[in-house]
Formats: C-alpha cells, sequence, structure tokens
C-alpha cells in the first residue's frame, strides 16, 4: 500500500483530504503537521495515520516526513512569501526522493499573476522535473472564517478591499475531495486543475446571504487596498502576508476572480458547495 505525506494535515484543506484518503482504505498517510503535542488530538480515530513533524524551514524534519512517502501534498502557508527560500529546499529534497507526484493547491490565474508565490512555486516544480498535479482553486469561503473572521464577529462586517468585484469563491472541502481524486488517479498527472464554486458573487450578496442564514445583519463597507493594508498590519500580521493578500484582492477588483468553470463538478461527479451550504456549517464560527 502506497504512503502519501499531507503536509499541514490540520488545515482548511489537509484535514478533511485525510479523512477522505483514509475513508477510501487504499492508501496509508503521512500527516506533517508544525505542533506534534498541540495537533496530535485532532487525528485521533484515523485509521493508517501516522504523524510527523514537518516545518518547510527546518530541513532536518524533512527525513522523517518523507520515510516511505510516494507521493506528497502541500499549501503554502500564508506567512511563507520567499518561495525560493521558503520552498525551494523542500523540493529539492522532494526530487531526491523520487516522488511520484506532488500535488499543489496554487490559485486560479495563477499563469496571469506572475509576482504570486504561488506562480514562483509552479515555476520551480515544473523545473525540477517533478511529477505534478496544480490545484488552482478560486478565493476560498473559509477565508470568511478564518482571515476575515474578526471583523465578522466583533463588527458584522465584511472588511474586504474586493470592491464592487465578483469572486466565484469555493468551499476547501470540495477542494480536498479534489485533491483526494487527483492523488488516487494518474490520470490527473501533469494536470493544471482550474477549479471553482458553483457561482460568483459580489461581497454585498455574500453579506446579504449572511444576515439570512446568520440572522444576524452583516454589511460589506468595502474599504479601500491602502485602508485594508494599514488594518491589517496594525493588527499584527506579517508585512509579507499582508503585501500577497493586497495583491490578490487587487486582482479580485480587476475582475480575475469571477470566472466560473465546470471543472470541479466533472471531477467531484456532484456539484460543489454553494456559499449558503458553507454558511450553515460554519454558522458557529460567526455568531
Amino acid at each position: 500500500m502506497e504512503r502519501i505525506l499531507v503536509i499541514g494535515g490540520n488545515g482548511n484543506i489537509g484535514f478533511p483530504l485525510i479523512k477522505y484518503l483514509s475513508s477510501t482504505n487504499k492508501v496509508e498517510i503521512t500527516a506533517g503537521v508544525h505542533n506534534l503535542t498541540k495537533d496530535r488530538p485532532k487525528f485521533d480515530n484515523i485509521p493508517n495515520l501516522e504523524l510527523k513533524h514537518f516545518d518547510f524551514l527546518d530541513s532536518s524534519t524533512f527525513p522523517q516526513a518523507f520515510k516511505g512517502v510516494s507521493k506528497v501534498f502541500f499549501v503554502r502557508p500564508p506567512q511563507l512569501a520567499n518561495p525560493k527560500v521558503d520552498m525551494l529546499p523542500f523540493l529539492k529534497y522532494a526530487q531526491k526522493q523520487h516522488i511520484e507526484q506532488i500535488v499543489f493547491i496554487s490559485l486560479f490565474g495563477v499563469e496571469k499573476n506572475k509576482r504570486t508565490p504561488h506562480h514562483q512555486i509552479e515555476n520551480m516544480i515544473e523545473e525540477l522535473n517533478l511529477p505534478y498535479t496544480f490545484i488552482r482553486p478560486s478565493f476560498f469561503m473559509q477565508n470568511l472564517n478564518t482571515t476575515h473572521r474578526e471583523d465578522i464577529v466583533k463588527n458584522h462586517d465584511l472588511f474586504i478591499p474586493a470592491g464592487k468585484s465578483r469572486t466565484s469563491f469555493i468551499d476547501t472541502r470540495d477542494i480536498a475531495e479534489v485533491a483526494g481524486i487527483a492523488l488516487l488517479n494518474d490520470k490527473y498527472l501533469y494536470q493544471k486543475l482550474n477549479i471553482t464554486g458553483p457561482s460568483a458573487l459580489t461581497y454585498y450578496e455574500i453579506a446579504e446571504i449572511m444576515t439570512k442564514v446568520l440572522g444576524v445583519k452583516i454589511t460589506y463597507s468595502k474599504p479601500s487596498l491602502l485602508k485594508f493594508r494599514k488594518t491589517m498590519l496594525q493588527r499584527g500580521l506579517k508585512k509579507d502576508f499582508v503585501n500577497v493578500m493586497v495583491m490578490l484582492y487587487l486582482i479580485t477588483q480587476l475582475g480575475n476572480a469571477k470566472t466560473v468553470t465546470d471543472e470541479t463538478n466533472k471531477i467531484l461527479g456532484h456539484a460543489p458547495r454553494t456559499i449558503t451550504d458553507y454558511v450553515k456549517d460554519y454558522k458557529e464560527y460567526f455568531i
């Protein structure tokens, strides 16, 4: 039975991916996490799973994480914004292990945005001749209950600099299932999968949906990119992380996040989750 390394196994994509892979009984799984003590309870009762310490910035964690592994899944941690420093040593190590497939969660429209870390990582993977599958999702619905949760809970407001643009949001649970299918089927090798949710919405429409589902009035204040950046920095977020967010929301304002594809439906064999589904499932995060 082959073994798959899922880096960031406790994350919004990594954890549902592990549950999906485990449910198939087709593979063994190594979950690479940053804090073994903190994260271990989350993985109780998941069969065919080993938990290993992993840190992109600490190459001494690579050998144990890669032990017996034939395929690798990873997402770029948001705080790591310099791929040549943060990611290249890991990718070179994967190359030396003769990994059969590396699945990377990239970014929808990444081919047009050469300044994004995702673009650089894709290029490095190709230059190293690693067998890849690039999954290029649109914006995560789960950004609302992570990055933007503070403003929603405290101010009942979407403090997001997206203007009047539309975004084809996708649920990270659907991304995880796509990743699982890609890892178990060789036909997705060397594929670049552009996946989105079922519709493109403005943040005004999302505020209306959240208001209806939560029973609390949610507004969309539509801050400028400059005001958003200043506020995020004042909250103590790392400058590189904030700059990447600003860049992505600039791209959104330009209309590059509104495309809807049927790729997700084709791969999953069923329709992806809607934003209403997501808000209902994550209601406890916002109330």
